[in-house]
Parts: structure tokens; C-alpha cells; sequence
């Protein structure tokens, strides 16, 4: 569950499935993943953007082994001592994995909440607030569920209000006026395009180290069209996140 919540940040679950399917082979406990270089994990980490998540996993695996005995706590403040691991990551592992009674608010929920319940827009702690007083006594797990896909699969940014299954209850649906959603909860931010991207560029350059070492020309033909100073920003933000390391122009994955 907490691999799984990790590689949804920001990514479609269809992505997810292979590269989630592929690491928990490799990596079935905290320990796995701890022992393994960091190297091990980034190659496993292909098809999936966003590469810190992998090198917070590998250290947060590293803090599961030594100080939970290999075991993911089910208590959120626990969680929250974890690398990489937010109020939302947090609140989903105690949530579906052991079933602790905590609301999970991502953008999905927080649109529901802001359209369906208030018509208005909120500030990321009413938005939170809101959600906590709606969950159930019993059955929060399913009761989250339930509200990530309301969100995902019906109020989404362009919502499919007629066929919305709480549309006879929705707030804006009955008062009208300018769409709350937009911007409501404050819990995640608007991706920019990858085509084109630093992100984009990070990726050409992990994928070519991920089959050995290359010299600085050698990694420069994966970043074709970029600009001398995007180039040099690119890789020098790869070696500041602990993500490759460069010695004597030869550039490797981090723990090759």
C-alpha cells in the first residue's frame, strides 16, 4: 500500500500497474528494498516520472527496517516520520491498509467537497476540517473509497454531472453559479507539460544510466534540443538530489 500510494503521486494508475507489479517482485519487504543500492531501485523505478519519490522510498524502507522492525505503522503520526511520506500518503496507508478512522483528501475529494457540500471554494484546512467531520464511525476505508472515485470517475475538473450519482444532493448543482472546484483544498498542484520539460529531460538521462555509465557527450545526445544552460541545469539538479553522481566527467546512476 504505501509503494502503491508513493507511485500514484502525480502519475495515472495505468502507469502504475506494471512498474508497482514489477517492484514488489523485487523488493517484497522494507528490508528488500533497504538492502538493495539505490542504483537497484531507480532501475526498477522505469516507466514511472518523478525520481526523488524513488530515492525517498529507498530511504523511508531504510527507516522501516531500523526503527519498525520491518513493519509499515498503521498510526499517521508514525507515518509522517517516514521519508517522502505526507499528511495525505499518510492518511491513505492508515486508512486502506489498517483501516484507521482518518478522511483521505486529495484533488479528487476536494472537489466534491467544495461543489457538493458548500459551493464555495476551500482553503486546504476547511477542505480538511470538512472531510473530517463527514467520515463515518464505521467503515472509513470504503467511505474514502467512495469519495476518490466520486471525484475521479464523476466530479472531475470537467464534471459529468448527469450522470452523478449525488447529483439530486449536489450543493452547485441546485445553487448555480461559478464553479467552486478550481484551485478548492489547495492539495495539489497543476502539472506543467511534459513534452518538453526539465522532467522530460531527467528522464531521457536516467533511462540512458540506468544500461551504464556515460561521459558528459555521451549523455548530451539524450538531450538533443535543450539548450546549453537547460542541459547543465538538468544534470546539475539530478547530482543535487542524490540521483547520479558525476566523477571525472563520467556520470552513473547514485549508488552504482
Amino acid at each position: 500500500m504505501l509503494v502503491s500510494e508513493v507511485m500514484l503521486q502525480q502519475t495515472q494508475t495505468s502507469r502504475v500497474i506494471e512498474p508497482w507489479t514489477r517492484f514488489m517482485v523485487r523488493f517484497p519487504t522494507p528490508s528488500a528494498c533497504a538492502e538493495a543500492s539505490l542504483k537497484e531501485v531507480l532501475t526498477e523505478w522505469r516507466g514511472l516520472g518523478y525520481h526523488r519519490r524513488a530515492k525517498m522510498l529507498h530511504e523511508a524502507a531504510r527507516t522501516l527496517r531500523d526503527e519498525f522492525h520491518d513493519v509499515v505503522p498503521r498510526k499517521t503520526a508514525q507515518l509522517r516520520t517516514l521519508p517522502g511520506v505526507g499528511p495525505y500518503t499518510a492518511n491513505a496507508v492508515a486508512s486502506f491498509a489498517y483501516g484507521e478512522p482518518v478522511a483521505v483528501l486529495d484533488t479528487n475529494v476536494g472537489r466534491v467537497l467544495a461543489r457538493a457540500l458548500v459551493n464555495r471554494r476551500l482553503s486546504p484546512s476547511e477542505a480538511s476540517a470538512l472531510a473530517d467531520e463527514l467520515l463515518p464511525r464505521t467503515g472509513s476505508a470504503s467511505f474514502n473509497q467512495a469519495m476518490l472515485d466520486l471525484g475521479a470517475q464523476f466530479c472531475r475538473a470537467t464534471p459529468r454531472c448527469v450522470e452523478c450519482p449525488v447529483a439530486t444532493h449536489c450543493a452547485w448543482r441546485h445553487q448555480g453559479g461559478e464553479d467552486p472546484a478550481p484551485h478548492s483544498a489547495g492539495v495539489s498542484r497543476p502539472q506543467q507539460p511534459f513534452e518538453g520539460s526539465n522532467r522530460q529531460l531527467r528522464g531521457r538521462v536516467l533511462n540512458a544510466l540506468r544500461e551504464g555509465s556515460h561521459s558528459r557527450r555521451q549523455l548530451l545526445r539524450h538531450l538533443v534540443g535543450a539548450t546549453a544552460s537547460r542541459r547543465d541545469e538538468v544534470l546539475a539538479g539530478l547530482i543535487r538530489d542524490g540521483l547520479i553522481t558525476c566523477h571525472e566527467q563520467t556520470f552513473s546512476l547514485a549508488g552504482d
